[in-house]
């Protein structure tokens, strides 16, 4: 018996010439290695078979000779096993020569060439070399054969606990049966919860359709020029219209706000919102507008339009500290693609002169709630609402920014076909010519429902109050900019935007700290705790004048 490692280690040497093969032993042996000398071609693919490390061949020895044997082996060895041969070779560079080496080299694989006159260097450092890889490759087999035992115990495993999971499996299809009741039980309650939100939504819309009819009621009772009569009955007879809708409307409640697309004049539009970004924005930052000619309408919700532009304005200042400029441009975009169509929108983009973004915050700004604002400047959901407004609006939005260059976002919106309105609308309505007694003050009125708004400015009027009227938290806080006397907040509470009533009220309170705060909702259950804990006053729509005397009245000068 022998030793497989050591033979795995043997140098084997063939060169049947002249004293080479003796003295290439020698000289291994004396390096520690064990080398072996055969005499011809069956001797040494005997020898192989039985184990080598390295095989050192003299090409004399191979010339014309068959090598057909050596090279099946050579081509039938395992996987990982690839034997070295190190070939001694003459100056002799014929064409014959030449070509039976590249013959050599292709039968035998893992080859290396030594020239003579071979110094017993290069032949040590050759061998060592040579068998530094062959060992190698005999950890590559081990950890093969490992890896073989390991699959092994692993199907014998999984044997074993196949029988275990088809025991368990009962049993979790017992348990199964058992949950399915209790999810029964639990969908019957979220369908109850679902059922509550319904309701106080509902109760919320319809509310504000009972204040525009019960609050337009109780101005009629008091003494009216025609026209005003005529726009009190209108408005009442328009929020009746809307509760009628509403009621067809509740078996597809289960979908979010929509929108309310027309063909809107971009440029008349943005025009109308010049007063509300000139007091948003701070006295150093300037804003540009460039608009192609010929541009196309959009078919767009207009109010979520003054919104986002808005929203997109607010951001640009923020990324200007110390100022700058804003532009605002639309242009035709002819075959544009968004969503994988492709068509006519209009590009609108606002574009500042800021700090610009790193590609790490560019990659998530219309992540929801993700901000590069300190605590409370800011929810994160800004650039996510202006996303989805324009997906929703069946368009797309694309953003350019690189730091110290500024920000450019674009919208895509779709071209309209159709006319647009002769009117937009718009987030800020300054109406300071009410009837009414003169002197008591001017309220600053929050609420996106125009009909509502319409009938607490008349109310507001009858009692004396100038209206200044927003549609939006983000639009009341511009409207507060630049230090604008403001005698008292009027606000809903549900309203569309980043921020509700309460909120709203909070981010007024830092601004000014003693600036009176009323807030309405057409359902006060949701929000009086909250409303109580910051100390609000709260409300109930629908109310009638008298009710909304008697809760200014406080805030009057004595």
């Amino acid at each position: 018996m022998h030793d497989p490692d050591a033979f795995d280690r043997r140098v084997l040497i063939h060169a049947p010439i002249g004293r080479d093969g003796a003295a290439c032993r020698e000289l291994l042996e004396r390096s520690g290695l064990v080398a072996h000398v055969c005499v011809d071609l069956a001797e040494l693919l005997t020898q192989i078979e039985r184990g080598a490390g390295v095989v050192f061949i003299a090409e004399e020895g191979l010339f014309g000779r068959d090598i057909d044997p050596i090279a099946t082996w050579v081509a039938r060895q395992p996987p990982w096993s690839d034997l070295p041969f190190i070939v001694l070779t003459s100056r002799v560079e014929q064409v014959a020569v030449v070509s039976w080496r590249q013959h050599l080299v292709e039968s035998l694989r893992n080859v290396s060439m030594i020239e003579r006159p071979l110094r017993p260097i290069n032949l040590s450092s050759a061998v060592q070399s040579a068998l530094r890889a062959r060992d190698r490759q005999h950890q590559v087999a081990a950890l093969m054969r490992a890896q073989e035992r390991a699959a092994s115990e692993l199907e014998e495993l999984v044997a074993a606990r196949t029988a275990e999971l088809g025991q368990a499996n009962a049993e979790l299809m017992r348990q199964m049966a058992e949950r399915a009741k209790y999810d029964e039980v639990l969908r019957q309650s979220q369908k109850l919860e679902a059922v509550g939100r319904l309701t106080g939504g509902i109760a919320h819309d319809f509310n504000n359709l009972l204040m525009v009819i019960t609050g337009g009621l109780s101005l009629l009772n008091k003494p009216q020029s025609p026209e005003r009569r005529q726009r009190i009955e209108e408005g009442m007879r328009t929020a009746a219209e809307r509760g009628a809708g509403l009621s067809k409307q509740l078996l597809a409640f289960a979908r979010q706000r929509p929108l309310s697309p027309q063909s809107v004049d971009l440029p008349r539009q943005i025009g109308g919102m010049q007063e509300l970004l000139d007091r948003t924005l701070r006295g150093d930052v300037e804003v540009e507008t460039d608009f192609a000619d010929g541009l196309w309408p959009a078919e767009v919700d207009p109010a979520e339009l003054e919104l986002v532009l808005l929203n997109l304005c607010v951001n640009a200042r923020d990324a200007m500290p110390n100022g700058g400029t804003i532009t605002i441009l639309a242009e035709n975009a002819h075959d544009a693609s968004s969503r994988g169509m492709r068509g006519a929108f209009v590009r609108l983009s606002v574009q500042d002169t800021g700090t610009g973004m790193t590609p790490e915050v560019k990659a998530r700004v219309f992540e929801p709630f993700f901000t590069t604002k300190e605590i409370g400047k800011g929810s994160g959901l800004g650039l996510a609402q202006v996303h989805g407004f324009a997906t929703q609006s069946g368009g797309a939005i694309e953003i350019d920014s690189e730091p110290g260059r500024g920000t450019c976002i674009s919208l895509l919106l779709p071209r309209s076909e159709k006319i647009p309105h002769d009117e937009g609308h718009h987030l800020i309505d300054f109406n300071t010519d009410r009837p009414g007694e003169a002197g008591r003050g001017e309220v600053l009125l929050v609420e996106d429902d125009d009909e509502v708004a319409s009938l607490v400015s008349e109310m507001f009027g009858q009692l004396g109050w100038s209206v200044c009227r927003v549609a939006s938290a983000d639009a009341a806080l511009g409207a507060l900019a630049n230090d604008r006397h403001i005698d008292l907040v009027f606000s809903d509470v549900m309203m569309p935007g980043s921020m509700n009533g309460v909120q709203l009220a909070q981010q007024i309170r830092r601004r000014r700290s003693n600036l009176p705060i009323v807030l309405t909702s057409g359902y006060p259950e949701a929000v009086r705790a909250d409303a109580d804990a910051a100390g609000l006053t709260l409300l109930p729509k629908p109310y009638g004048l008298q009710d909304l005397a008697r809760h200014v009245s406080r805030f009057l000068p004595a």
